[in-house]
């Protein structure tokens, strides 16, 4: 039982009996943070389920008279043009077949 006015040593043991709870729970802590990171974690590895996917609206089909435009090349050969229609369309999001390149000069 503590005494009315508390010793020397009685408030030394509060007192590091204070301290050894808090980094107990600190300890806990960290631990409960690891393991839900780790499952966290092997939940983004999993491949997503195929109907996950959102779905994309349809593209307005393409009247089958016209005739693909041509692209002028300006100092660019045709794997060349291909490689930046490639990146374009990737970076963009864009799919080739809705982007309309008018020409593709060298810089």
């Amino acid at each position: 039982m503590v005494r009315d006015p508390l010793s020397l040593l009685d408030s030394i043991v509060v007192s590091v009996s204070g301290f050894f709870i808090v980094f107990l729970m600190l300890a806990v802590l960290w631990g409960i943070i690891l393991v839900v990171s780790r499952v966290v974690g092997s939940l983004e590895h999993r491949p997503a389920p195929a109907m996950a996917k959102p779905m994309q609206p349809f593209a307005a089909p393409r009247p089958a008279a016209a005739a693909a435009p041509q692209v002028i090349l300006e100092g660019i050969d045709e794997t060349q043009a291909a490689c930046v229609m490639a990146i374009v369309s990737h970076e963009t999001g864009i799919p080739l077949d809705q982007l309309v390149f008018k020409s593709i000069k060298a810089v």
